[in-house]
């Protein structure tokens, strides 16, 4: 008898994701499926307990620029244009008022933009990352050690810094990275130079043996000793050290848009993990309430995900 032929994952994948996301996205779909589909870049997070003077020198001699600190450039750019646009469209309807006043109104409008908390948690982070300009496909070489052997940088999607810029560290919090492994965002919270102590969680062994691999890659000994390494479920945190800490960060485990439609293995659109990611939104929940449970009163809680599914995002929040 003739077997029906099999599908790869990340054909099933693509598939799922013509069908939701058109619905969802519309006219934006095509230009984002091609994104997924493009070949990944990476930003190179700098390791600020290495020797990094001359990576830095280096990196903008290949027209690299640390996209943390030119993001908030770039958003009062936007934001004055904006506000100057506003204003000549309220020229135009009336010719009413002094000059003087729509200035003062405009440097109003652009001063509230620009000191809006997280362009000012952007500006005051330790974190530098950089990456290469739009339509430029040069790759990072390997990390090097220095003479500690601690390495220079860690490349990894830019994209992934913006849940820890988003949860805004302070001197002396207490971190919680609830889904650590495997481990650049837990380098990235360690970058701030401010975590008083930091608690790296992830249910998978393996995958924490990674996590510990990264931090003696990159993390001197005595910072290390600041943070503490744990695989239980995440979902018991809340019973384990219920309202402890003052930041949690929540990155849950989701279909991983781009890996899904780029890679075989580990594929969560493989038939046998069906039911596994329909339950994923339930997962996600109760890693979010976890998380919540985990934090002081007055503390605050980042979910994030690598997927663009509404299922994954709003509707767990909601």
């Amino acid at each position: 008898a003739a077997t029906a032929p099999r599908i790869p994952p990340t054909r099933l994948a693509l598939h799922h994701f013509d069908v939701n996301y058109s619905l969802q996205l519309k006219d934006l779909w095509p230009s984002v499926r091609v994104g997924l589909l493009c070949e990944q870049k990476y930003g190179a997070l700098l390791n600020n307990f290495a020797a990094v003077d001359h990576v830095t020198q280096e990196l903008e001699l290949l027209e690299a620029a640390d996209f943390v600190s030119e993001a908030p450039k770039k958003a009062q750019r936007s934001q004055r244009g904006a506000a100057a646009e506003e204003a000549g469209r309220g020229e135009s309807m009336s010719q009413e008022g002094s000059g003087e006043g729509r200035t003062v109104m405009q440097a109003e409008t652009m001063t509230q933009a620009e000191m809006s908390p997280p362009l000012l948690a952007s500006v005051g982070s330790n974190i530098k990352c950089y990456t290469f300009p739009k339509g430029n496909i040069t790759r990072f070489r390997p990390a090097r050690p220095d003479t500690l052997g601690l390495l220079n940088y860690y490349l990894m999607d830019a994209a992934s810094l913006l849940p820890v810029l988003a949860l805004n560290v302070q001197p002396d919090d207490l971190v919680l990275d609830l889904c650590a492994a495997p481990g650049g965002k837990t380098l990235a919270l360690l970058q701030t130079g401010v975590c008083g102590h930091l608690a790296a969680n992830d249910v998978s062994i393996s995958r924490t043996k990674r996590l510990y691999e990264i931090l003696h890659s990159y993390i001197p000994r005595e910072i290390r000793e600041t943070v503490s390494v744990t695989s239980y479920d995440g979902r018991d945190w809340g019973q384990l050290e219920g309202g402890t800490f003052h930041k949690v960060l929540v990155d849950v485990p989701c279909t991983t848009d781009r890996h899904s439609v780029m890679e075989q293995d580990n594929n969560i659109f493989h038939r046998r993990r069906t039911k596994e990611r329909q339950m994923l939104p339930m997962l996600q929940l109760q890693l979010l309430m976890a998380g919540i449970l985990a934090t002081k009163p007055g503390g605050e809680v980042v979910y994030s995900t690598c997927s663009l599914s509404p299922l994954q995002n709003e509707y767990v929040i909601e």
